[in-house]
Order: C-alpha cells, then structure tokens, then sequence
C-alpha cells in the first residue's frame, strides 16, 4: 500500500494565485501544494508510510497524465489510495474534502479527512456537504472520477481570502495543514480503509 500524493497545478498553470496583498506578498497555489506534499511524505516516511508523489515535476501536468500515473502505481500496488492537494478561491472561507459523485471507498477515507480537519482547525468553517450522510463534498473532478483506486481532494482554506491565506502562507498554518493530512491517512490506513 502506498499513499499517492498529487499536488495539483504547475509553475506554468494560469492564475491559481492569491491577489498580491498590502505588504507585497503574494501566494501561488503550485508552490503551496508541493511543499504541502513534500512535508507530507516525509512526515508519512518518518510513520513508516510509503508515498509516491506522482508530479515531481514543477510545470503542470496534465490531468490524462496524472491519472495515468495513479493508475499505474494502484495496479501495482492494490490498496493504495489517492490524496490531491489544492487551495481553493472563490472568496469563500475554510476547508473541504471532495469525492467522486457516488458511494464509493473515497467516502470513508474522505470522513476521516473532515475527522481530523475538525480537531485541527477548530476555529475554521469546515465545509461540509451532509445530504447524504457524510461530510465531503462530491464532484467531478477528473483525478477523482478516472483513477481506478480510492481518491481524494483536499482545499486546504481560500487563497483568495486573507485570512485563510495569511495561514497557509505561515510555517504554522502549513504545519498545521500538514498535520491535518497526516492524522486522516494515518486513521484511514488504521481503520482498514487503504
């Protein structure tokens, strides 16, 4: 079994960044998501979790290409499951895991993910999607919908928002996001989900 990381967009992908704030500083959602990534695959590695990060690249890869990435590295190691790494915008606020539309394995490793978000972000609006009787959010999004083993999407606050993003520009908050990330594999590998 091994964790597949994809920290989503590239140097190269238009837009996907914060607005340029009062004192300069500026965040771009590739450079986010891969050094979330990296800090998660060593911090799985220090728990004696394998990972592979499919996009080792920093320019964009495309979807078909990830996906086929995934999908190679699930047929040979069965068990495996998917874990995409983003910030939103929209001007919205918090954070949210996302699915593939349906009851699928995803659900439960997605339910540990709004578990452990909850505990370690406590002040934040956890945005939850409970129609059908689970936090996440559903989608069809492209690595969610053609990998063939369990997947999930994390949006890790609101990059477009200054509160969020001032915390995820922050040592602390990309700890903290981090954290979050480990704690819901780590429940999810435990609880016999991967």
């Amino acid at each position: 079994m091994k964790v597949i990381i994809d920290n989503g967009h590239g140097v190269d992908t238009h837009g996907k960044r914060s607005p340029k704030w009062a004192d300069g500083s500026q965040l771009f959602e590739w450079e986010f998501n891969r050094d979330i990534a990296k800090r998660l695959a060593k911090a799985l590695k220090s728990k004696g979790v394998e990972s592979v990060l499919i996009v080792p690249e920093q320019t964009d890869v495309e979807l078909s290409e990830r996906v086929r990435r995934v999908n190679e590295i699930y047929r040979r190691n069965p068990g495996s499951f998917l874990v995409s790494i983003h910030a939103n915008a929209g001007g919205g606020t918090g954070w949210e895991v996302f699915t593939s539309v349906g009851e699928t394995r995803s659900d439960d490793i997605a339910e540990c993910f709004v578990k452990s978000a909850e505990k370690l972000l406590p002040w934040m609006n956890i945005r939850k999607d409970m129609t059908d009787g689970d936090g996440d959010k559903e989608a069809q999004f492209y690595v969610l919908k053609h990998t063939h083993c369990p997947a999930v999407l994390t949006e890790n606050l609101f990059m477009d928002t200054v509160e969020d993003c001032r915390f995820i520009m922050s040592e602390k908050g990309r700890q903290v996001i981090t954290d979050l990330h480990v704690e819901a594999i780590l429940m999810a590998i435990n609880k016999g989900y991967a």
